[in-house]
């Protein structure tokens, strides 16, 4: 593989922006994490030729047995989703949702003890509107009876999707199921497709307005298991930070959607890659693959308790771009331990290599990034877990990214890290 170069200089770090008000439930305080069906099984309902890949209620108690055995759990991933074809095609005599009785014999509500009783959420999937993507039952004209059913069947967690609704009726229908979903009385944090629907829109999307009602939100195309893929949301996210970084934080979340580590089409370096970028930006973590048969190094990348803390920080800050190149882009987010005395942040710092086939090796002075402690930092590597040194704000700093990679290190100012047999030592 060639080694190209790419020397970062001059670069601006622009000021973190305040936050919006969220919506006011108290909930996802830290991005969520967990488990979703949906880019690893889709609409799968022939449970007679594909017994360990349909869409039953098996498939999600055994998911959250690996959840709970293989470390997930402690690594803090919580939550379980239904996706879409949960449902049976008609609603009940009463107008309730009922869940599709050959698959999911048991109802939703046993399904959500079996979550609970091994410490775990329970989410479940509807849509907004007439019917939800994949053809059953919509929550339009329901709303009020469908929120009352999650919480009877002590459901944490709503993912509400937008097909098959006016667009112009989505600022309407989504409050309305927020203020549903309080009025129950059950915490139930709120998961919103509302902007996803409305990318050729702009003007339509007002995240302000959308993080008044909803605790996350997807916001682009639905990802899936291929580096280009990932690549266009992460595209798209870098388009559109300047407008994302102000109404990201606690209670209130960009989703760029599921993380697909582990499935086929998705190497290691790609794995490190979408989480690095994932959690430089505070996104939420809801992994979508098939946790009974995925290789160690993936489960590994997953649960790498170093990188799970950036994304997990207290502060919730979105990371932001801060120097980019055709292949090589530099992302820097602001996080704790902060030095009280000084203001001092410490920082994690994320470099993806785009490129497929060339590894890119990136140098960057600490000060012109905006690390201008003037007691320096301990940088670590966060995915080898190994000290890199400690630099100073004038030293460079240099490492190389493999193909379609990216490395990831955390910045810690001097007076907040272990410094114990340290000595400053750029690395050249």
């Amino acid at each position: 593989l060639r080694c190209a170069r790419m020397r970062v200089v001059g670069v601006t770090v622009l000021a973190f922006a305040g936050l919006a008000v969220a919506l006011d439930n108290g909930l996802a305080r830290t991005p969520p994490m967990g488990w979703m069906s949906w880019t690893a099984f889709y609409c799968e309902m022939d449970c007679v030729k594909h017994p360990n890949a349909c869409i039953n209620e098996q498939l999600y108690q055994q998911q959250a047995d690996r959840i709970v055995q293989d470390g997930y759990l402690a690594a803090g991933y919580t939550n379980v989703h239904v996706d879409d074809c949960w449902m049976d095609r008609n609603r009940d005599a009463q107008g309730r949702l009922v869940s599709d009785p050959q698959r999911f014999p048991s109802g939703m509500k046993a399904l959500a003890k079996y979550m609970h009783d091994r410490g775990l959420k329970f989410g479940i999937y509807e849509d907004y509107g007439t019917k939800t993507c994949a053809g059953f039952p919509g929550s339009y004209g329901f709303l009020q009876i469908d929120a009352q059913s999650f919480a009877d069947w002590d459901v944490d967690y709503l993912k509400l999707d937008g097909c098959n609704i006016n667009l112009d009726m989505m600022p309407i229908g989504y409050p309305e199921m927020a203020r549903a979903l309080n009025a129950t009385g059950r915490p139930i944090v709120y998961s919103c497709s509302w902007p996803a629907y409305l990318i050729n829109r702009p003007d339509k999307v007002d995240y302000n307005v959308i993080a008044q009602h909803c605790n996350l939100w997807r916001n682009f195309d639905d990802i899936n298991s291929s580096w280009r893929s990932i690549m266009s949301i992460i595209s798209y996210y870098d388009h559109m930070q300047d407008k994302h970084i102000p109404t990201h934080g606690p209670g209130a979340w960009h989703d760029p959607d599921m993380l697909v580590i582990g499935n086929a089409g998705i190497t290691v370096d790609m794995a490190r890659a979408q989480m690095t970028v994932w959690c430089i930006w505070s996104a939420p973590l809801i992994m979508s693959n098939d946790l009974r048969n995925i290789a160690p190094v993936f489960r590994d990348i997953l649960q790498n308790k170093a990188v799970i803390a950036v994304d997990q920080d207290p502060l919730g800050k979105m990371g932001r771009l801060v120097a980019n190149t055709t292949d090589v882009g530099v992302y820097l987010k602001a996080m704790t331990p902060v030095d009280d005395a000084t203001g001092d942040y410490s920082y994690a710092i994320g470099i993806l290599n785009r490129n497929p086939n060339n590894r890119n090796s990136v140098e960057f002075v600490l000060g012109r990034l905006g690390l201008n402690s003037a007691g320096g930092y301990r940088i670590d590597d966060l995915w080898s877990g190994q000290l890199v040194g400690v630099f100073r704000p004038q030293d460079t700093f240099q490492t190389i990214v493999n193909p379609t990679g990216a490395n990831m290190f955390k910045a810690t100012p001097v007076a907040l890290a272990d410094m114990t047999g340290l000595r400053f030592a750029s690395f050249k």
